[in-house]
């Protein structure tokens, strides 16, 4: 961050960026370069806030400026303000070398998104070492309290899924139960049975069967389904 911005040295964000591939759900990470100090850490995209800027556009700038993503639809999610949130001594190592007020509390607003990975194609900032999407069940320990933010974000994700099927959206126009399996399975983190699965869906009455069915696939084309009219704004 340039040094003649004016920051808010307590209070950043923090952004949680759910990524899905069509089978799996990914988190994005920010590694910082290595400057042979041992402290290449992955964290989630976040800063301070500048002086004058709101939360909302601080989030959108911090995932444009760390990862080159814009157009990202954020849910604020949670505020963490332990007063104890560094504890580890390379996160105070990191805070010396890139903060003014080392030593001063920060408290953050998280934010959170789903998106479809293959709409958002992340590039580290230049002073990032990389952007990348993890498998959420391969998290490694983040830098800060940030797995903690995680798992909030997962929690919240998971809540407003079950409420409003956010998610959906993702899916293709006309997609197989099997798709929507997939998504839900990456989404709720649970291993679904097949058949109260497809009876649970009937019975909720949010999609319906078209007269199509896959093609070009090696096995038994699927039936395709799509979400009923009117549910167009499912998970808005």
């Amino acid at each position: 961050m340039p040094n003649s911005i004016e920051v808010n040295s307590n209070l950043s964000v923090d952004c949680v960026i759910f990524g899905f591939d069509g089978e799996r759900l990914n988190v994005l990470l920010i590694e910082e370069k290595d400057i042979g100090q041992g402290l290449l850490r992955k964290r989630l995209p976040g800063d301070l806030i500048h002086k004058g800027e709101g939360l909302d556009e601080a989030a959108n700038r911090v995932l444009f400026e760390l990862a080159s993503l814009k157009n990202v639809l954020l849910k604020q999610c949670h505020t963490f303000g332990d007063p104890h949130r560094v504890n580890d001594e390379k996160d105070k190592k990191w805070l010396e070398i890139y903060r003014n007020n080392p030593e001063e509390r920060v408290v953050t607003v998280s934010y959170y998104a789903l998106v479809k990975m293959a709409n958002f194609v992340p590039n580290p900032a230049s002073f990032a070492g990389e952007a990348l999407w993890q498998n959420i069940q391969d998290i490694p320990e983040l830098a800060f309290d940030h797995n903690e933010i995680v798992e909030v974000a997962l929690w919240k994700l998971q809540r407003h899924f079950e409420l409003s099927k956010i998610g959906y959206e993702l899916l293709p126009s006309k997609f197989t139960l099997n798709q929507l399996q997939q998504l839900h399975e990456a989404i709720t983190q649970e291993e679904l049975d097949k058949r109260n699965f497809r009876k649970k869906i009937v019975r909720e009455k949010i999609i319906e069967a078209t007269d199509e069915k896959q093609e070009g696939v090696l096995h038994k084309p699927a039936r395709l389904y799509r979400i009923k009219p009117g549910q167009s704004a499912l998970g808005n």
